[in-house]
């Protein structure tokens, strides 16, 4: 019977479940309809698409960034190093894409982002709170950057927050410091909205972990993984000034940032300074 090959030909493989017309699909768990039609060109040039999904996807890499770094606070705060470290490795591995997005957005041409840059506005990567966020959670604090965001006060509100709150490398030395390493009051108790600057007892602490690392080898796990993300933040910063460079050459910013000179001072910038001071003394 042809019409009954030609059904079975045409029927789903059995145990493929077919009808879900009453239950929870792959795109509805993952909201699929809102996060593929959140891609709004503002010309008809074809490489927009590409400039609008690097930035989502980032944000969206930032988000799990910001998720892992916050909990690990926590983990550390309480004495729960383990947890931290499985948290800590999933941030490094996160940087990785994100490093590795500044490649993509490369094969944008100067002369290709200038089709469609003047529709930006004053839009610009430098008003990314989450990128803000993460740097805080790092110990970078610069209070400035929240009067980019006056005009959403709930933004505003948590990078205050986030401002004053503890970073990880603060809460890391309170941590030696319950080890009964010896840490300057000061570095234990100060105003945490200050960027971090670096302190003789503090590398003296660390330096003390690295020298024996068999009686405090969590202590100094917890180091590496901190230098782990500070070396990822630092390639990312780096691949996000030469993309920079590569696409607008020393223009201004399309929000009004000095473009790429910014990029290359904050390069200088070290979030756990004693990680690195340490290391020629060993």
């Amino acid at each position: 019977m042809p019409e009954r090959k030609e059904a079975e030909k045409d029927a789903p493989e059995q145990g493929i479940h077919t009808d879900f017309s009453k239950e929870m699909t792959y795109g509805d768990y993952l909201q699929l309809d809102r996060i593929l039609n959140s891609q709004k060109r503002l010309t008809g040039h074809h490489d927009e698409m590409l400039f609008i999904i690097i930035h989502q996807a980032s944000e969206l890499w930032m988000k799990l960034i910001l998720h892992e770094l916050e909990a690990a606070i926590v983990r550390i705060r309480s004495g729960e190093l383990e947890p931290a470290f499985k948290m800590l490795a999933r941030v490094a591995r996160t940087q990785e894409q994100l490093i590795q997005s500044w490649d993509v957005l490369s094969t944008l041409t100067p002369a290709e982002y200038m089709q469609f840059r003047d529709k930006l506005g004053h839009s610009s990567g430098f008003q990314s709170y989450q990128n803000r966020l993460i740097e805080f959670a790092l110990g970078h604090k610069n209070r400035k950057v929240l009067t980019v965001h006056r005009h959403r006060p709930d933004l505003y509100q948590r990078l205050d927050q986030a401002l004053h709150a503890p970073s990880i490398y603060d809460v890391s030395i309170r941590t030696l410091a319950g080890r009964g390493l010896p840490v300057d009051p000061s570095r234990l108790e100060r105003d945490w909205s200050e960027d971090y600057q670096a302190h003789p007892s503090v590398e003296e602490a660390w330096l003390a972990v690295y020298r024996d690392v068999e009686k405090y080898w969590d202590l100094y796990e917890l180091a590496e993984k901190l230098v782990d993300i500070e070396d990822k933040q630092q390639q990312w910063r780096y691949n996000h000034m030469k993309t920079v460079e590569r696409i607008i050459g020393q223009k201004t910013g399309t929000g009004g940032s000095s473009g790429v000179s910014y990029l290359k001072r904050v390069l200088d910038h070290r979030f756990f300074p004693e990680l690195w001071s340490l290391r020629t003394r060993l």
